[in-house]
């Protein structure tokens, strides 16, 4: 997890079935991405909470908060969840993506974020990059155009 205020860009590369989040207060353009990997913290003693979707963005809004956003303000752009391999069987673990997608929703859901944009699922790899100053997202994939989030 990246934060900036004010300017700079913020980028993640290489989301696959891991999920790129945006987090933004726009009245003090505060940005936050993260880049998640998982989407529940199984893992005793919490040691890498930033690589799952629930503890990541609760521990981010609490870092974006103690910086001075207001969580009644901040909202979420998404992007990536994407079915990479083909895995046989009907297995969850084929569909990671899927599952970092919904654990995504519901934690903002949990959490009160609105969710603005999303672009998910598929089978590309894709690259975020998060604008601090206009809370824009940009998502470049291979053979696929440009998308603004």
């Amino acid at each position: 997890m990246k934060m900036a205020q004010w300017d700079g860009t913020l980028i993640t590369y290489a989301l696959g079935s891991c999920i790129g989040i945006c987090l933004y207060d726009p009245q003090i353009k505060l940005a936050a991405l993260i880049h998640i990997m998982l989407p529940l913290n199984m893992e005793a003693g919490r040691k890498n909470e930033m690589k799952y979707a629930d503890t990541g963005i609760r521990e981010t809004l609490k870092q974006m908060t103690a910086h001075g956003a207001n969580k009644a303000r901040i909202t979420a752009k998404i992007a990536g969840g994407a079915k990479m391999f083909e895995v046989a069987g009907n297995g969850a673990l084929g569909n990671i993506g899927q599952r970092n997608i919904e654990s995504v929703r519901m934690t903002l859901r949990r959490e009160g974020i609105r969710l603005l944009a999303e672009n998910v699922g598929g089978s590309v790899a894709r690259t975020l990059s998060f604008d601090a100053a206009t809370g824009q997202g940009f998502i470049k994939a291979y053979g696929q155009p440009d998308i603004f989030l």
